[in-house]
């Protein structure tokens, strides 16, 4: 490890920077992913019809305040080196909105769609913030190692989150409760984990950037900032590439992320107890794929590893579109699994490498306008064709994954040494 990280940089910097990647991961795989997407649908809309266009609604509109706010925000923590105290509010409140979602359950639509909303806001934000973190602890050349410890450990941490929800659902289903007694629990657990296990980052990690301006003009000059960003642009044409292949290819994982426990209740029959069993196997094998391909990265190269992986993400495309039983859903999933800790990981890695180091937050918020857009493509994308078609599922699978194969062939165009070259200029 030694070896991987920037001078100065100790092990237990590193392990806690890491850990809030393991925080935050129990609210994507609990509220996102496993449990209250399909319990919103289910219960909060009562079956509609139009109960999946909703979630995804509701979903698209927190990733659009992101969109708006990010590279702001990126800004201002820049120019105020604030990158830790802006991380702390947006992990105070999803904390918060995470135990609101409690709440929630029949004629509660506008309080889940509040909390949801907000939550979600707070967690997109928190994500972009601690990735501005990685270019400081890690050496250029362990980019690629660095970033996929810290998205291990997040699944590692998903997998602490549902494991405790999991558990609570078979003590409460064997008592006689219902999803509208266990699921607003879960919300609760996944809510005080968060908070606990975050806990280190704050204590450990430092803030090594030094303010470039005093606060009371830190607003007016993170506009200034931004706008001198954009009217440079042109500089940037790598990044900007990879950042439309970003916005592609993370439209496709948005939606299998959002949609996943969705399709597994409506088009495959699976329990919650089985959709909670599914997501943990998977939680398994995306932090063996962050980590092992963190490593290939840095072997291979970026790009190659990345192309790797959406090849994967089409394959996986493939078998859900297949799969008339559990078996090879089963295989798809654990196939996307491997896919989606590898490409989140390269992801956070080639924007490490492109950024420009003193400008490190305002392009990580690049980086999550362009994922928080692709987060609203994707699953409205799902949620609208599903609608149309009649609810066929399958069909908005496949269109989805479209989306894999149009970042795969953008990224080809995208020259990362070019790229690192203009960022250090």
């Amino acid at each position: 490890m030694p070896s991987s990280l920037a001078p100065g940089v100790r092990r237990r910097e590193v392990w806690a920077w890491a850990m809030f990647d393991f925080a935050n991961s129990g609210y994507t795989t609990v509220v996102i992913t496993a449990v209250f997407n399909a319990y919103f649908v289910a219960v909060v809309a009562g079956g509609q019809a139009w109960g999946t266009l909703a979630w995804t609604s509701a979903i698209a509109l927190s990733y659009a305040l992101i969109i708006l706010s990010a590279p702001l925000l990126g800004a201002y923590a820049d120019a105020l080196a604030c990158k830790k105290r802006l991380l702390l509010v947006s992990a105070l409140g999803c904390i918060l909105f995470t135990a609101g979602l409690a709440l929630a359950g029949p004629d509660t639509l506008v309080v889940a769609l509040i909390f949801i909303v907000l939550s979600n806001f707070c967690f997109g934000t928190g994500e972009n913030l601690i990735a501005a973190f990685l270019p400081e602890l890690a050496r250029r050349e362990a980019l690629g190692r660095v970033s996929g410890w810290g998205w291990g450990f997040g699944y590692i941490g998903g997998l602490v989150s549902l494991g405790a929800c999991l558990a609570y659902v078979t003590w409460a289903q064997a008592q006689g409760q219902g999803a509208e007694q266990f699921v607003p629990a879960c919300m609760l657990i996944t809510a005080a984990l968060f908070a606990i296990a975050c806990t280190p980052t704050f204590l450990f990690l430092r803030e090594r950037s030094r303010p470039q301006l005093g606060a009371a003009t830190g607003a007016r000059a993170a506009w200034a900032r931004l706008a001198h960003t954009l009217g440079e642009a042109g500089r940037y044409r790598d990044l900007l590439r990879f950042l439309l292949c970003t916005v592609c290819y993370q439209a496709g994982i948005s939606a299998v992320i959002t949609l996943a426990a969705i399709y597994a209740d409506q088009v495959m029959g699976f329990s919650t107890q089985d959709t909670l069993l599914l997501i943990f196997a998977v939680n398994v094998t995306a932090a063996i794929g962050a980590v092992l391909f963190g490593w290939l990265q840095d072997r291979i190269g970026h790009r190659a590893t990345l192309s790797l992986t959406l090849l994967g993400w089409i394959a996986m495309i493939g078998l859900v579109w297949a799969a008339q039983g559990p078996g090879l859903f089963w295989l798809a999933a654990n196939l996307a699994g491997l896919c989606m800790g590898a490409s989140q990981s390269a992801g956070r890695a080639i924007v490490g490498l492109l950024a420009p180091p003193t400008r490190l937050a305002e392009f990580f918020g690049l980086w999550g306008q362009a994922v928080k857009l692709a987060s609203i493509l994707g699953p409205m994308t799902y949620g609208l064709t599903s609608w149309l078609s009649g609810g066929d599922h399958r069909l908005a699978m496949l269109i989805t994954g479209s989306y894999f194969v149009i970042g795969l062939l953008i990224l080809a165009s995208v020259d990362l040494e070019r790229g690192r070259r203009a960022a250090l200029a």
